[in-house]
């Protein structure tokens, strides 16, 4: 059974809850998930409702005209959308394969709830398993001394494959300033690191060097600043003296893996909303 996802933001007040909930409820809309969140720093409200779609009278755009004055009295920063319309998804890597490998067996077994309409690689080393997913395979080639060329491929093929939302499972490139303005809130990337530590290359050598006991990773939207975009979520695992860099690499990946699916799922069940720098994730 199809639903629809309202999300929204605004200044906190007096009314949101009852004007938003009482013109579902006028409409006989049936609210099966509801999730309200006041900032008290901020003074920002947050809120996210899932309705079946069968209860109301009317479709998705008719439904945005009649709410459209609602959203304008409370100053809202609002969308809604139909779960039966599933996030276009291009997965991005370059020769690790463990969060790719990942997201796409949670997919082939309906766990994300997506289309993953193409993975984009700068090494065609990951090919044939791809391929195997029956997932279209494309080989984009970074050349260092020009890499405006390729990211303007990459930025074609988004286009051409319609995608909404861009996941960067291990792509060892730092994706261009343009690209990162254009696809605001739409590029997940999974940063080897309990950021804000050990940003930038080699964050489980830079852990060894400082002993630390715990390891992490971080899922979060990719800025023009680097590794230092809304967080949407993170984990850690411990570790001890005893462990070196390889230890911790392969105990990190298990956390990227499970990270970096979360939060992919957070956002396209629409659970996440971004204030600023941070995040809201219901």
């Amino acid at each position: 059974m199809n639903a629809y996802r309202l999300t929204m933001s605004c200044p906190d007040g007096v009314g949101i809850v009852a004007g938003i909930s009482g013109f579902i409820a006028e409409h006989g809309g049936w609210i099966t998930e509801a999730n309200h969140h006041s900032d008290f720093g901020s003074g920002y409200f947050f809120m996210r409702h899932e309705i079946q779609a069968q209860s109301l009278p009317f479709g998705l755009e008719e439904f945005k005209e009649r709410f459209a004055p609602i959203a304008e009295k409370f100053n809202m920063k609002w969308k809604i959308s139909d779960t039966s319309v599933k996030k276009r998804v291009v997965l991005m890597a370059s020769k690790d394969s463990h969060c790719l490998v990942d997201l796409l067996s949670r997919w082939h077994t309906n766990e994300l709830d997506c289309d993953i309409v193409g993975v984009i690689s700068n090494h065609d080393d990951l090919r044939s398993l791809v391929e195997w997913y029956k997932v279209p395979y494309f080989h984009v080639p970074v050349n260092p001394l020009n890499k405006t060329e390729s990211f303007a491929q990459v930025n074609d093929l988004i286009e051409e494959l319609k995608a909404d939302t861009i996941v960067l499972a291990r792509y060892m490139q730092i994706i261009p300033p343009d690209l990162c303005e254009r696809y605001k809130h739409q590029i997940i990337n999974i940063h080897h690191s309990f950021l804000p530590s050990f940003v930038g290359a080699r964050p489980y050598h830079q852990a060894a060097q400082r002993g630390v006991k715990l390891i992490g990773a971080t899922c979060h939207y990719v800025t023009q600043d680097l590794d230092a975009g809304p967080i949407i979520e993170q984990d850690v695992t411990r570790i001890t003296h005893a462990d070196n860099v390889q230890d911790m690499i392969r105990l990190g990946r298990d956390i990227e893996r499970v990270v970096l699916a979360r939060g992919l799922r957070h956002h396209i069940e629409d659970r996440v909303l971004v204030h600023g720098n941070h995040t809201v994730v219901f």
